[in-house]
Parts: C-alpha cells; sequence; structure tokens
C-alpha cells in the first residue's frame, strides 16, 4: 500500500491501474477511521481489484461553530487499518492541494438538502457534494462506497451522481455498530465514561420505534413521541431532530405506507450523534 499527497500522484496510480484493467473502488473518508469504515474498505476489496481511500478532513463541510479545528486527524493510525482493511491506495491530501485560494465553485443539490441534518448545518452538504466530486474527477473509480449511518448523505450522493452524469456506482453499506448497539463514529471518542453510556438511548430509541413500527402502527407523529420518551429519559441528552422521512425523496410523511428514513440526531453533552433505520413496507 502507498500513500500519496498530490492529485497529480493519485490520478497517475489511478490511470496505470485502469490502463493494465484493474477494477477500483473509492471509499471517501475523513479520517479518524475505525471499524466502520473499515467494513467498508473491505467490502470495495472484495468486489474490486484496487481500494482508494482517501483521508481528507474537508473544510468547506463545517460550519463556523463547529468542530473543525479540533477533529481528530490519526493518519498513522488510519493507515495501518486501511493496509489491514485491504486498500492500495491512501490519497491524503492538504487543503491547499483541494482547493485553490481563489476557489468560487462548488456543487449543491436541491430538496434533499434542507431537511434532517441539512436543516441544522445549511453550508454542510454543499460542502460534501462539491468535495466529493472532486474525488471522483481525482479518482476515475468504478464504484464509491459509503456507510448509511448518514443516510441523507448517501440519497444525496446517489442523487448527484444520476442528475451530473458520473460514471460510477455507490454503493451503500450496513451502519456498524458496537456491541452495545451504539453505532461507531469518529465523534464517539468525545465522549466521556457517562456520556458513553447515554449514547446508548439513540439506538434505544430506535429498537423501540421498529417495534411501534412491527406492531402495524401507521403514524408518523406516534413513532416520533415514542422514540422522543425515551430519549428524553437520558438526563445528558438533548434531541436535535426526530424525522420520518420518504427514503428517497427525503420529503416528510405523516403515515408510514411506503419505504421511510427514520433518523436522529442527538446531542449527548456536547457531542452530536446521529442514527437511523430504513423501514420497508
Amino acid at each position: 500500500m502507498i500513500t500519496v499527497k498530490t492529485i497529480e500522484e493519485a490520478r497517475m496510480q489511478v490511470k496505470s491501474w485502469k490502463n493494465e484493467g484493474y477494477s477500483v473502488a473509492l471509499v471517501p473518508t475523513m479520517g479518524s477511521l475505525h471499524e466502520g469504515h473499515a467494513s467498508l474498505i473491505k467490502r470495495a476489496a472484495k468486489e474490486n481489484e484496487k481500494v482508494v481511500v482517501s483521508i481528507f478532513v474537508n473544510p468547506i463541510q463545517f460550519g463556523p461553530n463547529e468542530d473543525l479545528s479540533s477533529y481528530p486527524r490519526t493518519l498513522d493510525k488510519d493507515t495501518v487499518l486501511c493496509e489491514s482493511a485491504g486498500a492500495h491506495l491512501i490519497f491524503a491530501p492538504e487543503v491547499s492541494e483541494m482547493y485553490y485560494t481563489d476557489n468560487v465553485t462548488g456543487v449543491n443539490v436541491q430538496g434533499l438538502t434542507t431537511g434532517l441534518c441539512g436543516a441544522k448545518r445549511p453550508c454542510h452538504f454543499g460542502g460534501v457534494c462539491t468535495v466529493v466530486s472532486k474525488l471522483f474527477n481525482i479518482i476515475p473509480a468504478d464504484k464509491a462506497y459509503f456507510g448509511e449511518k448518514d443516510a441523507q448523505q448517501l440519497a444525496i450522493i446517489k442523487r448527484m451522481v444520476r442528475d451530473l452524469n458520473f460514471d460510477i456506482k455507490i454503493v451503500g453499506c450496513p451502519i456498524v455498530r458496537e456491541k452495545d448497539g451504539l453505532a461507531k463514529s469518529s465523534r464517539n471518542v468525545y465522549l466521556s465514561a457517562k456520556e458513553r453510556q447515554a449514547a446508548l438511548c439513540l439506538n434505544k430509541s430506535l429498537t423501540k420505534g421498529k417495534e411501534i413500527l412491527s406492531s402495524s402502527e401507521k403514524s408518523t407523529k406516534l413513532l416520533k413521541n415514542v422514540i422522543r420518551n425515551v430519549i428524553q429519559n437520558e438526563v445528558l441528552a438533548k434531541v436535535d431532530y426526530i424525522e420520518v422521512v420518504d427514503s428517497i425523496s427525503l420529503k416528510a410523511v405523516d403515515v408510514v405506507n411506503k419505504p421511510v428514513l427514520v433518523a436522529i440526531a442527538v446531542f449527548i453533552g456536547k457531542t452530536r450523534l446521529i442514527d437511523n433505520f430504513i423501514w420497508e413496507v
């Protein structure tokens, strides 16, 4: 496995592989890798002959009061994980390599970005779409792998790829959880021991939501109230949002009579965590 820092190096290596007939996969990340990322890399390695992992903390997807400066940067540790999971190339550029100082171009997906996390982080998905578009242009992969934990991001990227005719297949991969049910996240490292225990309320609330839907309940109002009650029973938790939306359009629904995304964002202390599930009718 090799690590490159420049766009030119990354392009040359991937072009060489493509010329030799290899299939190439891309796993975009912001580093601070964990078992969830490893599962993406392992699946990419299983389904493709070469795997590129990008590690880049993208500044334009952070809001002014978010954790850009404190976001974990652990390239040495990430390199070990990438190699053990089956990656062949790490693309780890600096900000100056990815963005011109006078950059004025961005990519935005309308509609799908206004709700859920987009309502709370208005600049976030414009930054995500812009950097992912750049990565797709730099790394001409056959497939790109994203986690289903970031369900809104996955839906937005799929739509962007369709609308802009990117020649790449987007593969969504299941949420990876700790043994106690907490979804793997790079931000879990911010949690104290008490907060880590409190964070279990996210998965507990969604499990209760699944039980309600399994009982043939169709009202999203009742479903959201049940989820909210579980979270509010945890004193360290504060609900950011609880939403039930169409799994494709991400538009809110009143009745669960088609596939829906049930998504939550919760502050545990100062740390904002997300979780979700898809309910197939």
